[in-house]
């Protein structure tokens, strides 16, 4: 499919027209009507039995949540799953949070979409709205890749004294990886990370528990570990084996910083450092890689992430890849099954979570100025996706459904104002606060209004214990 720049253009109507309108056909073809269930049906035919078969083998496309939007790009679509119970972990836990008896973790892994921290920055914050703030979440204290940054929260670092360990394209070894993908190791002294809460704004502004995620290895060198500027530890990462470490500080809740240091010669690795609260809510930890594909998680230490995966408890884990497998040339086939591999995984290591599949975004080829095509191998990995969503109980998320179909970047790109960036890509921000109204919607679906927990999803005091760290039970 080929179309030309969009900007004003009748093709603009006609085009988006058409999506919307395959939308609602996919959307709600699908629909049980009073005339289904006429008495002059067929005994013999068990029609739910054929409704099932139908939705296993079939894909409808998501349901739309809400009519298309006149002032606003981006459709409100649903997650779509085989029962509708894909969320239901999440739905729990975000009850038990608002209802002040725990707290809500979501995990969101994926490529330069998660990596920005707006989408999921939005979501962080209209979830702590409404169900409680248990703190930022997850980061890297030192800045992997200079544009490493988190929304509502400061790093701060001399990330040139640093190494980044993670997987590039054409890595074939596994790489000691901790829960973000990612490894920082200096062997110069005086080499430093920072964290501290931000000053301003409503969200960020609080800590009262953080952690840091090391690696112990025989020759592993020492750092001091500085809160509020004072010194509160000196940890030696030196070992017999090498293995994950830990070290948790726990501080008045409120405004705080918390810097790591180098001491040593020695090696000394990081992964992560957790910044939270003691106190009902919700933590959303973002884990994005700019230029990253599902498989690469195939090539992360094992041992790592999945004490990692586990340590963090999540009740929701998001896989966000694709947009850079479009680009790719590998079988799909090979792609498919590197996705089932790395899906078993994670329902492995948490088979209690809920788990969502976000597919890739429309990213079309410009073949000459102002015509570009679509992309045939996008739909291909949408439905991967779909189908190996499905077979392990996750949700799937469709961008580009989200989008409005095949080549909507174009017309996301030439809108004004723009939604999408001019490398057809990548979203504005406006464009990633659209994606995070939309699927914070798509998430919530199925949730009681605030106060009427109790009354539609039965009894929330649940016994679940907290992890190992002594956190809050969720």
């Amino acid at each position: 499919m080929r179309l030309g720049n969009l900007s004003g253009s009748p093709l603009a109507v006609v085009s988006v027209g058409l999506a919307l309108m395959g939308l609602w056909t996919l959307g709600y073809g699908a629909a049980t009507t009073s005339a289904d269930k006429s008495i002059n049906a067929p005994a013999a035919i068990d029609e739910t039995g054929v409704v099932e078969a139908v939705k296993s083998t079939q894909r409808m496309g998501p349901r739309l949540l809400q009519p298309p939007p006149n002032d606003k790009l981006g459709l409100d679509i649903a997650i779509e799953d085989r029962d509708g119970q894909s969320m239901k972990t999440l739905h729990e836990a975000l009850a038990r949070a608002e209802a002040g008896e725990g707290q809500a973790r979501l995990v969101f892994f994926g490529a330069s979409h998660v990596a920005s921290d707006l989408f999921t920055g939005h979501i962080r914050r209209e979830l702590q709205q409404r169900f409680g703030d248990a703190g930022h979440g997850f980061v890297v204290p030192v800045h992997p890749w200079r544009s490493y940054r988190h929304r509502d929260i400061n790093i701060d670092s001399d990330g040139k004294r640093w190494k980044t360990h993670r997987i590039r394209v054409g890595d074939s070894e596994i790489e000691r990886v901790g829960l973000a993908g990612v490894a920082m190791a200096s062997s110069r002294p005086g080499s430093f990370g920072l964290v501290r809460t931000v000053e301003d704004g409503d969200y960020g502004r609080n800590a009262g528990f953080f952690e840091l995620y090391y690696l112990k290895t025989p020759r592993g060198g020492d750092l001091d570990v500085l809160i509020d500027g004072r010194r509160a530890r000196r940890i030696s990462t030196r070992a017999s084996k090498t293995e994950p470490g830990y070290a948790a500080f726990r501080v008045a809740d409120g405004p705080h910083s918390l810097e790591i240091r180098t001491v040593s010669k020695r090696p000394v690795w990081l992964f992560g450092l957790t910044v939270e609260r003691d106190q009902p809510g919700v933590v959303v930890d973002t884990l994005g890689i700019n230029g990253s594909r599902a498989r690469y998680q195939l090539l992360w230490d094992d041992v790592l992430y999945r004490e990692h995966l586990r340590r963090r408890d999540p009740d929701l884990v998001v896989l966000a890849y694709g947009t850079n497998e479009s680009g790719d040339e590998s079988p799909v086939e090979d792609y498919e099954r590197n996705l089932h591999a790395v899906v078993q995984r994670m329902r492995d290591t948490v088979p209690d979570a809920s788990c969502l599949l976000i597919g890739p975004s429309d990213r079309p080829m410009q073949v000459e100025e102002r015509v570009f095509e679509d992309r045939t191998r996008t739909a291909e990995l949408i439905e991967v996706q779909h189908r190996v969503a499905l077979e392990y109980g996750c949700g799937f998320f469709d961008l580009v459904a989200f989008q409005g179909g095949a080549l909507s970047m174009v017309q996301w790109a030439a809108s004004d104002p723009a939604y999408g960036s001019q490398d057809h890509i990548h979203y504005t921000r406006l464009g990633y606060q659209r994606l995070g109204e939309v699927l914070l919607s798509a998430l919530l679906e199925g949730m009681p209004a605030s106060g009427d927990s109790d009354a539609e999803m039965g009894s929330t005091t649940s016994a679940d214990a907290g992890s190992s760290d002594e956190r809050l039970a969720k």
